[in-house]
This record gives structure tokens, C-alpha cells and sequence, in this order.
């Protein structure tokens, strides 16, 4: 049964950082890009950072260009997620994702998901 668990969600204070990580069974590995999204209080789930599994390529929201940084780890099932220099805003429940299609920027492409991990950053 594909599977994709994430971690290292928390609380931070602004400034600080936090690293989330996502393992996910050997099927994941195979699809096309993996991601991570968010979704604040409020407001709808978007699109934080991709990368593409075979040719490294990334995306990332204006907002969180320079801060964040998603990578692969040398385990072929392990994502991760490095955010420094949180804000406020960052504070949303953040999900691992992953689909198997080209047109990774869009939420409705993606096929599997975690469950989700909670990251609170305070003032």
C-alpha cells in the first residue's frame, strides 16, 4: 500500500527554522515529482516547492524563495523539507505529495498524500 508519512513539524519562533521530512514506500519513487503543500488557517492548500525525481528540477512560491529548500534524501524514499528564516505566515499544517504527471505545479495531479504535519511559528 503506497504510503507517505511526514515528520518534523513543530513550533518555531520567528527567525528560527525547522526541517520536515517525508518517507514514503519504494512505489512513491517511481512517480514523477514529489512536493509539499500547506494550508493555513483560513485559507486554501497551495503549492509551497516541487522537484522533479529524475532531473532535480524545483519550483517554489515567491514567498518562500531563499528560505526554503526541498531535497532528496540519499535513501531513495526520504524527501525533505528545510525552512529557515520562518515568519508567521509560515504557520499552516504541511503535507507531502506525490504525482505522476509532467504538470506538477497544479494540487489536482497529485495522487498520494501524507497526513500531514503541523508547523506553528510564533511572533
Amino acid at each position: 500500500q503506497v504510503q507517505l508519512v511526514e515528520s518534523g513539524g513543530g513550533l518555531a519562533q520567528a527567525g528560527g527554522s525547522l526541517r520536515l521530512s517525508c518517507a514514503a514506500s519504494e512505489r512513491i519513487f517511481t512517480s514523477y515529482a514529489m512536493g509539499w503543500f500547506r494550508r493555513a488557517p483560513g485559507k486554501e492548500r497551495e503549492l509551497v516547492t516541487a522537484i522533479t525525481w529524475n532531473d532535480d528540477r524545483t519550483y517554489y512560491v515567491d514567498s518562500v524563495k531563499g528560505r526554503f529548500t526541498i531535497s532528496k534524501g540519499n535513501a531513495k524514499n526520504t524527501l525533505y523539507l528545510q525552512m529557515n528564516n520562518l515568519k508567521p505566515e509560515d504557520t499552516a499544517v504541511y503535507y507531502c505529495a506525490a504525482t505522476d504527471s509532467e504538470n506538477f505545479y497544479f494540487e489536482v495531479e497529485y495522487d498520494y498524500w501524507g497526513q500531514g504535519t503541523q508547523v506553528t511559528v510564533s511572533s
